[in-house]
């Protein structure tokens, strides 16, 4: 009888067994087609079980539209999945190109190069590519143009300069104005071809004084500023165009300790420290046209999302501005910083570009 007893708890051991592994194979299953189900739609290469790295490296740095950059990317990289690394060069031409070549050879799948403005950085871009890594480069040398796959982003300079001049020429129809630019840049190049175009199609503004350094440009501007409205009393300068925000900055300072408040600037971009700069008490910088950062980082990892996913992508691709004007800002109930700007401005951080179905539901995968 012990026997015949041993036997039976021996076959009822091995039948829960059985069950168990059955139940637990159907529940891998279940889980592996509720998986499938919710990526329905996601292109492949986005579905591997291997998270897709990517570097984000910006040669320019240590200011607020930075860091709104690099933070776009990394939200943008982050809900798509991805593994995002940043880094800014701050200016420091050796520190950029050799971070490049580490994420190289690191081999990343994707890199985002910002403000690459020399051959070199078309050179590594050439070299990156060689290896397989995708690259999406933005306000950089045109010479990647000639390099198969890579995509060139950037503002829409060209709508940037003419938003800003048209405001001055509407408001300074005949005027003596100050030029804040600096070559070397594409986007520069860019803004500089609209004002030349804006000075021979309006005669009666004329330009009086002009600067730019790129280096410490908020400080440099400011005493080169300085130093004009000490040469030119009122009447003899009406207002400054500046083609980069950190010129803006140093201007306005420049005016406000000058105590020549009959001198409007007019901008180019924006961050947190331009907006308050903006809404202080008799600011003398009316208007800035800008796009968002973060709105531009995002859009950058889109198009980088795209060709891990094999889709069709442009060797060009540009951001569409808007205007902020110093009257709107003064307009709140609170002061407007860059996370309530989209309150003052319509439209603003908002852009469906490169934006596909399948990003949604990858966002939602892997939010759960």
């Amino acid at each position: 009888m012990w026997l015949f007893a041993i036997v039976i708890t021996l076959l009822s051991i091995l039948t829960a067994c059985g069950q168990d592994d059955e139940s637990s194979t159907d529940e891998g299953n279940s889980n592996e087609s509720a998986e499938t189900t919710d990526l329905e739609g996601v292109p492949e290469a986005l579905q591997s079980g291997e998270q897709l790295e990517i570097m984000v490296i910006r040669k320019i740095g240590g200011d607020d539209h930075t860091q709104q950059f690099l933070a776009g990317t990394q939200q943008e990289g982050q809900a798509l999945g991805m593994k995002v690394d940043t880094f800014s060069a701050n200016g420091d031409t050796t520190s950029f190109h050799d971070t490049i070549s580490q994420a190289i050879n690191q081999e990343y799948d994707g890199l985002i190069i910002s403000h690459g403005d020399d051959d070199t950085t078309v050179e590594l871009i050439q070299e990156a590519r060689d290896k397989g890594i995708e690259v999406v480069a933005f306000d950089t040398n045109e010479g990647a143009l000639e390099i198969d796959g890579v995509t060139l982003t950037s503002q829409n300079d060209e709508e940037l300069a003419t938003l800003a001049l048209d405001k001055l020429v509407e408001e300074h129809p005949e005027a003596n104005i100050g030029y804040l630019w600096v070559d070397g840049f594409p986007p520069m190049v860019r803004r500089n071809n609209v004002y030349e175009t804006v000075l021979e199609e309006n005669p009666g503004i004329k330009e009086v004084k002009r600067f730019g350094d790129a280096t410490d440009p908020q400080t440099k501007t400011q005493e080169a500023v300085g130093a004009w409205l000490t040469e030119l009393p009122e009447g003899e300068i009406d207002a400054i165009f500046a083609t980069w925000d950190a010129f803006a900055v140093g201007a306005t300072r420049a005016i406000q300790e000058a105590g020549r408040e009959e001198i409007d600037v007019y901008g180019i971009d924006v961050s947190n420290a331009d907006l308050q700069l903006m809404q202080e008490e008799n600011s003398p910088w009316k208007y800035t046209a800008a796009v968002d950062p973060k709105l531009i980082g995002a859009v950058n990892v889109r198009l980088l999302a795209k060709k891990f996913a094999g889709e069709e992508t442009p060797q060009e691709a540009s951001l569409e501005p808007s205007m902020i004007s110093q009257e709107e800002l003064n307009a709140s109930d609170e002061e407007v910083n860059m996370e309530t700007l989209a309150d003052v401005v319509e439209g603003w951080g908002e852009s469906d570009q490169f934006k596909e179905d399948w990003m949604a539901t990858l966002k939602e995968h892997h939010s759960n």
